[in-house]
């Protein structure tokens, strides 16, 4: 699509609307994070082998010594669904790193740290399971990238959710094995009866992979 095309409809901090002539009188509109010089729709086929997502999304696995490994989740309120869902430690990209090689990482990273207050240490790893994944495609460019991180600890972390900024609003931590994963895939569902995220879904497919003994 070529850019002018393209006519931005609406504007705020963290969300866009534009409307797209696809062809002459026929419209489509399109929410995006992104600024008319970062759009998806304009790029050339080439740029999609080098697109940074929105935002990262976390697989984040505790392994502690002497345990099975356990997952770490969250309940994390979200006003379009107008519940607390369960989720996984996520966060947007910010523009200073959209030319760093290491965005991904670093934006887990830092994500981590503020949503539980677990800091990544030496010893621990960080590393990309997916580069960038489009969440709704019909509706939005928005793409997250899927990010594993490990914590090999000797004991538990302490965890917090003092670290929340903005709009965030969390109630807790959700850790659980094999065979609760197992569970909240099997009904779709979290223990209150809420639908959960395609990205929580996501992180317990992984995690379902995950050796036993790691």
């Amino acid at each position: 699509m070529e850019k002018d095309q393209i006519k931005k409809v609406y504007h705020s901090k963290y969300i866009k609307l534009y409307d797209m002539e696809y062809q002459k009188g026929s419209h489509y509109l399109c929410a995006s994070r992104r600024e008319e010089d970062r759009l998806p729709a304009a790029m050339p086929k080439e740029a999609y082998k080098t697109l940074l997502p929105d935002a990262v999304s976390c697989v984040v696995v505790l392994n502690i010594k002497g345990e099975e490994p356990k997952l770490l989740l969250n309940w994390e309120y979200r006003y379009p669904a107008g519940q607390y869902l369960l989720s996984v430690p996520a966060g947007l990209i910010d523009p200073k790193d959209w030319d760093n090689p290491n965005a991904l990482q670093d934006t887990a990273i830092r994500e981590l740290k503020e949503e539980t207050g677990i800091t990544v240490m030496e010893g621990d790893e960080v590393s990309v399971i997916n580069p960038f994944v489009f969440s709704t495609p019909g509706m939005t460019d928005e793409g997250n990238g899927l990010v594993y991180i490990q914590i090999n600890r000797d004991k538990m972390p302490e965890l917090s959710q003092s670290g929340a900024e903005g709009s965030e609003q969390f109630d807790g931590f959700k850790i659980i094995n094999k065979k609760q994963a197992a569970t909240y895939l099997t009904t779709g569902r979290d223990e209150h009866g809420i639908y959960y995220p395609i990205y929580t879904w996501a992180a317990l497919m992984f995690f379902m992979g995950i050796p036993s003994e790691l």
